[in-house]
């Protein structure tokens, strides 16, 4: 049993009868009255964003959860297949355990959390960058330059990210996981 001074990002804990993963936290401490901790955690059976306040000293349910690296195999219509680095059995999630999943392509190794007690899947992380090549690329208008000006690109995986107008069909480019946001041109 943890306390809510325990809290940190990446922590999973029972909360309302479902297991929520703290995606931020920050403990405050007014001048007046006592001290608390305000979090925003993430649901990792639908995927729902909720804030909570708890208070100093609060008792909390923490789940005691594994890290595996999981090879990213292919996906149907109901979800994602992947393969256990060790010992090559494999793993089936929901399309809804994995933020920006259309930046994943086959091949790509995932980090997915599990429950320890019974090694059920929580989440899927992907790694903080991925390298994709550009398949489409709207064209550069010719005097937008003075700015930062971005276009739509299609990538490998069929994500469309806002890309510099220098980037054209071909190019390789270096992707957030995060936002889905362009990071630089991969060089060859």
């Amino acid at each position: 049993m943890a306390t809510s001074n325990d809290i940190r990002k990446g922590l999973c804990i029972e909360f309302s009868n479902d297991i929520f993963k703290v995606i931020e936290f920050m403990h405050v401490k007014p001048g007046k009255g006592p001290a608390f901790v305000r979090t925003k955690m993430k649901s990792v059976t639908n995927g729902k964003v909720l804030d909570n306040t708890f208070s100093a000293g609060h008792k909390i349910d923490e789940v005691k959860v594994i890290t595996r690296k999981f090879q990213y195999l292919y996906d149907d219509e109901n979800g994602f297949h992947f393969m256990n680095n060790e010992d090559f059995s494999q793993l089936y999630l929901d399309k809804e355990m994995i933020e920006n999943s259309n930046l994943m392509k086959a091949g790509e190794e995932v980090t997915i959390i599990l429950k320890e007690a019974d090694e059920t899947p929580l989440s899927a992380e992907l790694p903080q960058s991925v390298y994709l090549e550009v398949i489409e690329a709207d064209p550069g208008v010719k005097g937008n330059t003075a700015t930062n000006a971005l276009k739509n690109a299609i990538v490998e995986t069929g994500a469309r990210v806002m890309v510099p107008l220098f980037i054209e069909a071909g190019d390789k480019i270096k992707v957030s996981t995060e936002d889905g946001s362009y990071l630089e041109r991969v060089k060859e």
